[in-house]
């Protein structure tokens, strides 16, 4: 799969809002007060982003528990 020290949604979630400050700067550089109905556009999509990965990294973890008590309750019928 991947190393266990590398957290790919931690990674997406630092590269999209750092993405999203430089577009919100970009924009207001370039358009200036016209700039803000689209800085809005840009914000609702970071927000997007950051809830899509929360959703995401909660579903891993409750996908991973379940396989933990799973194999628990394996381990307990054999043993019991």
């Amino acid at each position: 799969m991947h190393s266990p020290g590398v957290d790919v949604l931690r990674a997406l979630a630092i590269g999209s809002q750092a993405l999203g400050l430089a577009l919100v700067i970009t924009l207001e550089t370039v358009m200036g007060d016209a700039a803000r109905p689209w800085q809005g556009v840009v914000l609702g999509a970071m927000v997007a982003v950051a809830l899509t990965i929360a959703l995401v990294r909660l579903y891993r973890r409750n996908r991973q528990r379940k396989a933990a008590d799973a194999r628990q309750g394996e381990a307990g019928r054999l043993d019991g």
